[in-house]
């Protein structure tokens, strides 16, 4: 019987699935109408909007590969088709990201030069619909997990009467461990069974990972630390703009921890689904992610620019500092706590 965390998970995948393509549908919109109107708070609203399904979907896809290892012994339900929907959530879930950053990048540099440089935010566009397109194929995969009626490759066979035990000999012993054999190496073909295979057999895939996943921690860590203290009073004579620009090189760190991250948690799901700390850790890259768009969005302090912050800005900077500091200690215990490495 699953554990409770198990079913929390699963649950949680449930619930967190339709953020991608209900929210995308909702941005992409937003964006559209702002382009019409030619209204650029509209237009950096749904900037924002699509920044935010980026942060979510980490917790749905992690979600959905915990959801599917709790789930995958059960007969009732077809592994192919797991493994095909995790396919296609995975190459949804880059896409996804990717326009998130770009979105990023079109709000940071509005806020620096008033304007977006030419051609951010049409890419924000396409990168979105793209996104969506996989999202919704992803989204329609899950459907027929638990639901292979509506498969239409499935017809034909459920149609076919099932063969009569009698009509010859059960198989062999041999034979069945063959059929075995040949439906484990049918997983090569998947996308997520190659990259888990890759990384953990390849002899420098996962160092090499593991070095960069420090470096861009130290680097989003470090230009964070920087810009909060500047907003909490530190280094007053150093002009906020001038720590504003560091940002992107933050925002860099994130992203090479982001992909790094999900090359380990591809390479090894088990140890990572099962680990309370993990979820701590995706819980507080969360926040960190909202820490990243309230800097770069926010006005006052570049309207007060040499007085002190309001308290909103001062916890706001308080929270992103504990939020690094628990990733950097949630990260760190993964081996220690939960049992599951």
């Amino acid at each position: 019987m699953p554990s409770i965390t198990a079913i929390n998970v699963t649950h949680l995948h449930l619930l967190l699935n339709h953020v991608p393509t209900l929210g995308s549908i909702a941005a992409l919109g937003l964006l559209l109408l702002a382009l019409i109107r030619r209204n650029e708070a509209m237009t950096h609203a749904a900037l924002e909007v699509i920044f935010v399904i980026a942060v979510v979907t980490l917790p749905v896809y992690v979600s959905g590969v915990a959801a599917h290892r709790n789930m995958r012994d059960r007969p009732e339900l077809s592994e192919t088709a797991i493994r095909v929907h995790q396919d296609a959530a995975l190459a949804g879930f880059a896409l996804t990201e990717f326009a998130g950053f770009v979105a990023w990048i079109a709000l940071w540099q509005s806020r620096r030069r008033g304007h977006a440089a030419r051609g951010l935010v049409p890419a924000v566009i396409l990168l979105s619909f793209a996104a969506l397109a996989l999202m919704a194929r992803a989204a329609t995969l899950g459907g027929e997990i638990r639901h292979p009626e509506i498969r239409a490759d499935l017809s034909a066979s459920a149609a076919a009467p099932a063969p009569s035990p009698v009509e010859g000999p059960a198989p062999s012993t041999v034979e069945g461990s063959r059929r075995s054999g040949a439906e484990a190496d049918s997983t090569e073909q998947f996308v997520t069974s190659a990259i888990s295979m890759y990384m953990v057999n390849s002899p420098w895939a996962w160092p090499a990972a593991e070095t960069i996943h420090f470096l861009g921690l130290s680097l989003s860590f470090g230009v964070l630390l920087a810009v909060n203290l500047r907003i909490l009073g530190l280094m007053k004579q150093v002009a906020f703009a001038d720590v504003h620009r560091l940002l992107p090189w933050g925002m860099l760190g994130f992203g090479a921890n982001l992909i790094t991250g999900m090359l380990f948690f591809v390479g090894q799901p088990g140890q990572y689904s099962t680990s309370a700390p993990f979820y701590w850790k995706v819980v507080f890259l969360m926040i960190a992610g909202a820490n990243f768009l309230y800097l770069t969005v926010f006005k006052k302090a570049w309207a007060a620019e040499g007085l002190d912050s309001s308290l909103t800005d001062k916890a706001m900077a308080v929270s992103s500092l504990v939020a690094w500091l628990a990733v950097l200690y949630a990260g760190r215990m993964l081996p220690f706590l939960g049992n599951a490495f």
